[in-house]
């Protein structure tokens, strides 16, 4: 099993999602939970990838749901923070894009 954690925290009218570790299969349904919950309770929610090391097509997985859910309520989700291979893969898959926070919340993550 993977190292990973997830930390949620709450302010300012948005949600900040913490994730650290390895993101693969045996975090999914936990990283999707997270998030679900997250998007429920506001209509912003910010993922912080900074201290995530790794992350396969289940944690991007997770993420699409979540945007979709997200969406599907009139909200939105951001990742923020992703470095070396992380930011490779969300590249690869176009969710920097996608999922992109407005410049002026980028630094305040």
């Amino acid at each position: 099993m993977a190292n990973f954690e997830a930390r949620t925290s709450a302010g300012s009218g948005r949600i900040t999602v913490t994730l650290a570790g390895e993101c693969d299969l045996s975090s999914r349904d936990h990283l999707t939970a997270v998030l679900l919950d997250a998007v429920q309770r506001a209509k912003a929610v910010f993922v912080d990838l900074a201290s995530l090391t790794f992350i396969d097509s289940s944690g991007v997985h997770s993420l699409v749901t979540a945007h979709h859910a997200a969406k599907h309520t009139g909200g939105r989700i951001y990742v923020t923070g992703a470095t070396g291979p992380v930011a490779a893969v969300l590249e690869l898959t176009g969710l920097d894009s996608l999922l992109r926070a407005p410049a002026d919340e980028r630094r305040h993550v």
